[in-house]
């Protein structure tokens, strides 16, 4: 049996990246630090295996494609245009920024000035992949400072799809040619670079055009009528062919990236009732293919570059986590943003990636860049993914400073209800008090019950405890459920619950009970794992999907888990235990929801039954031994 380089590089790519990827889990590192040392190990300078580079490439662009569709998916144009006051300003003044920086090193080794300018615009561009794994990670993207950071990033990639085109017309300008010889029509006309540009820029307004005015109608349309045929494959089918072939025609037609035509595309579906659906079905992918890129940036990497020009690197390096950072913290808090916001969005960017590699590409085919400039930006853009998490931790060190800030204000409620979602509109004149869509002031609370998100599960718990009477303090940084929260009337404390900072604020220690109501049990089992320390008597309620959830749960010290399934059937057993009759409420305080039997189990009593809190434990099967 014989394979070919496309299975050999994916079957080399995932294996190596799942070896690497659980080391650097064991060692307490980022996963993405495994999946690089993978890229490397599969790469032309190691021994052993070498992959196919530009197979590795292509499979890394669908990632960007379906990683950009989801983030699309959770951000409306809406909140895109919200940010627009800071995301389109900052952006451009960042990228002037690491362009002179790029400039003033290149001259310095030596190199042209327009091999200067292609190597600072490569560090100017942060990475897609990086960036959205590293909010995604920490529940940042639909926040206030991940609207901006995402808003930023749009922004950028569209500045690089204008130098893209820009660059060989220069080039061409340079080495004596016609400037408009890049572009057919500029060149049919005899344009000059200024035409170039001209076609570009009315190419990208008129993609944007045509995705807002013919893709909102077509694209949700086409979903729904595939909805409704109850094929879930078909479903599952129709969304990666309208994510794939929207990046795909965008590039081909309109000479967009293929990253900013699926993210138009996630947007435009996020109006309709099936994006949840959506991104689900197109989570898998997204992850596997993520890694994949993150494999093919390590292939790329030369370790003999560390040896051959340390002073050059060192200087790369520089611009892009200490020059961009700086920059970006600057522009922020220049537009009256907190020192949180503007902390994150800094380290949001102190990283370069898959644009710079086309650049770095693009400027040594063309030979204005010499080839040592795309070793430095290769070698710049593994080393910044390396230090990413890195200048996360150092943001996280700086931020107590305005968290005290935050606690010296006279009334909690003004900054609880600061709301994510405020009009950005007045943006540039907003106060620079404490971070608007997350609170970590400690509450006062006592003998009190803490529930730990707020979505269907959590929502329907708490408003269930709140009539009964009970003090509730919510943990959530969803900007939705927030609201939710807050109309409910429960105490909010806005942040992620993993976070050690945000779990002590909780008062855990003098609550009476903790429900982790959050469906992701790595997370709920950080969650469990610290209350679990600061309160060893504290019972412990989480919510699972399978027996290994269970497990997992328990190990972290939940005192009991529940499993959905195991409710849900429970609830349709008990319908048909009294040949028809009404099915009374347990004993433990259930919320008034018992279904009449005619009416059916609908969604709701379902998840009603999925939530509420027994005093009676569940079968074994579902109930670990108590922590």
């Amino acid at each position: 049996m014989h394979h070919g380089p496309l299975i050999a590089i994916i079957v080399a790519g995932l294996g190596l990246a799942f070896i690497f990827g659980a080391i650097a889990q064991k060692l307490r590192i980022s996963p993405l630090v495994g999946y690089l040392l993978a890229g490397v190990a599969a790469g032309p300078f190691t021994p052993g295996f070498v992959g196919d580079q530009n197979l590795a490439n292509e499979l890394a662009e669908i990632g960007v494609i379906l990683l950009m569709f989801g983030v699309g998916l959770h951000f409306s144009l809406k909140e895109l245009l919200s940010v627009k006051a800071i995301a389109v300003p900052g952006a451009i003044v960042q990228i002037a920024v690491a362009t002179g920086l790029g400039l003033g090193l290149a001259l310095l080794l030596g190199w042209s000035w327009i091999a200067g300018i292609v190597f600072g615009l490569a560090l100017s561009v942060a990475s897609t992949v990086v960036l959205l794994r590293a909010l995604q990670e920490r529940r940042l993207v639909q926040t206030d400072k991940g609207k901006i950071a995402v808003g930023w990033l749009i922004v950028e990639d569209l500045a690089m799809v204008l130098a893209l085109v820009a660059i060989p017309a220069v080039a061409s300008a340079i080495s004596g040619g016609q400037p408009g010889a890049a572009s057919p029509l500029a060149a049919q006309f005899d344009l000059g670079l200024w035409g170039v540009l001209g076609i570009t820029v009315a190419k990208v307004a008129a993609f944007i055009a045509f995705m807002l005015i013919v893709g909102r109608r077509i694209i949700p349309w086409a979903l729904h009528w595939v909805a409704h045929t109850g094929s879930r494959e078909l479903f599952r089918l129709a969304v990666l062919a309208v994510a794939l072939g929207v990046a795909f025609l965008s590039a081909a037609l309109f000479g967009v990236s293929f990253a900013l035509g699926a993210f138009f595309a996630g947007m435009i579906l996020s109006e309709s009732p099936l994006s949840q659906r959506a991104a689900e079905e197109t989570l898998p992918l997204r992850d596997a293919f993520a890694v994949l890129f993150f494999v093919s940036v390590g292939m790329l990497f030369d370790p003999g570059i560390l040896v051959r020009a340390p002073g050059a690197l060192i200087g790369t390096l520089a611009i892009i986590l200490i020059g961009k950072s700086v920059a970006a913290w600057l522009i922020v808090r220049a537009f009256g943003r907190s020192n949180t916001v503007a902390l994150t969005i800094s380290a949001s960017l102190a990283q370069i990636g898959e644009f710079s590699f086309i650049l770095a590409g693009l400027g040594v085919s063309l030979g204005i860049l010499p080839a040592q400039g795309r070793d430095l930006i290769l070698a710049g853009a593994i080393l910044s993914i390396l230090f990413n998490p890195v200048m996360f931790a150092l943001a996280e060190r700086l931020k107590p400073a305005d968290a005290a800030a935050t606690r010296s204000k006279p009334e909690r409620a003004a900054t609880v209800e600061a709301p994510a979602a405020a009009p950005v509109a007045t943006e540039a004149a907003a106060p620079p008090h404490g971070e608007p869509e997350r609170d970590i002031q400690a509450t006062t609370l006592s003998n009190h019950i803490v529930v730990v998100g707020y979505g269907r599960v959590g929502s329907l718990l708490g408003a269930g405890l709140l009539a009964q009477g009970a003090k509730l303090l919510v943990i959530e940084d969803n900007p939705e459920a927030v609201e939710t929260a807050k109309r409910d009337g429960a105490e909010l404390l806005i942040g992620n619950a993993a976070d050690p900072e945000v779990l002590a604020a909780a008062a855990v220690g003098r609550a009476t009970r903790l429900f982790v109501a959050i469906p992701g049990s790595f997370e709920a089992g950080q969650v469990c794992e610290q209350a679990r320390a600061e309160n060893p008597a504290l019972p412990i309620v989480a919510r699972a999907h399978s027996d290994a959830e269970v497990e997992h749960l328990s190990r972290c010290g939940a005192t009991l888990t529940i499993m959905g399934e195991a409710e849900i059937a429970r609830a349709m057993l008990s319908l048909c235990g009294g040949l028809g009759a009404r099915p009374q409420p347990e004993a433990g305080g259930e919320p008034a929801k018992a279904p009449e039997p005619q009416s059916g189990p609908g969604p709701s009593t379902q998840t009603a039954d999925e939530t509420q809190p027994r005093t009676q434990p569940p079968p074994a099967a579902d109930t670990p031994t108590a922590a």
